[in-house]
């Protein structure tokens, strides 16, 4: 029986004990593999143990130290504990250790688009889209980080596509509003994608506010 793949199948059952009793015996046959290691910090990230989750992580480093996914997993529980200089930090290692997916270069995206460097997260979220054309949320991040680098005719482009892949993406058709009334200056197919937003979401308030906005312009004029 492999204990690897039966701790896996627990941990996605959220069978958490079950799990680390599987890795454990794992560990305790074969120490030298970096795989059951990783595999038990990410049960321990599951129920919150972080710093011993790191310990586990950093083991199958040094058993392994090509293990790029212990070190994607270090960059994602780093991520989640808001310290992005140090998950980009392990990100990247994880790239340069041979992982080379779409996720890999959104997570790195993300993590410079946290750190407030737009034109950094660019190129990153680029070839996540180009690796993986089906993502929206990859598709999404990189349309917004081109509208803040000042790139809106693409990201125009690139919010459209969004909507095309799900027409119920609120946020996407308020991106398209404020695209469409402070660049192309349209403020009438600004406030049907507006409209659109709200349709979907009758709570968003920034196409209502934007919607509002339009009003005002418009009383201004007459």
């Amino acid at each position: 029986m492999d204990k690897n793949k039966k701790g896996i199948e627990c941990l996605q059952e959220g069978k958490f004990e079950e799990a680390i009793k599987y890795f454990s015996e794992a560990i305790e046959e074969n120490p030298t593999d970096p795989v059951a290691y990783i595999n038990f910090g990410n049960v321990l990230v599951a129920v919150k143990e972080i710093e011993r989750a790191v310990k586990f992580f950093e083991k199958a480093i040094e058993l392994d130290e090509q293990a790029s996914a212990a070190y994607y997993c270090l960059g994602n529980l780093y991520y989640e504990q808001e310290q992005y200089e140090l998950a980009v930090n392990y990100f990247e290692k994880a790239k340069n250790k041979g992982l080379n997916n779409n996720d890999i270069y959104f997570m790195i995206g993300m993590c410079f688009v946290q750190l407030g460097n737009p034109k950094l997260a660019l190129p990153y979220l680029q070839r996540s889209v180009e690796l993986n054309a089906d993502d929206i949320e990859a598709r999404f991040q990189y349309a917004l980080v081109l509208a803040q680098s000042e790139v809106y005719d693409e990201a125009i482009h690139q919010f459209t596509i969004v909507v095309n892949q799900d027409s119920q993406h609120a946020d996407a058709y308020y991106n398209l509003g404020v695209a469409y009334l402070g660049y192309k200056e349209d403020p009438v197919k600004a406030e049907e994608f507006f409209n659109k937003a709200i349709n979907i979401q009758p709570d968003h308030v920034l196409s209502g506010y934007g919607i509002k906005m339009i009003e005002k312009m418009r009383e201004t004029d007459e």
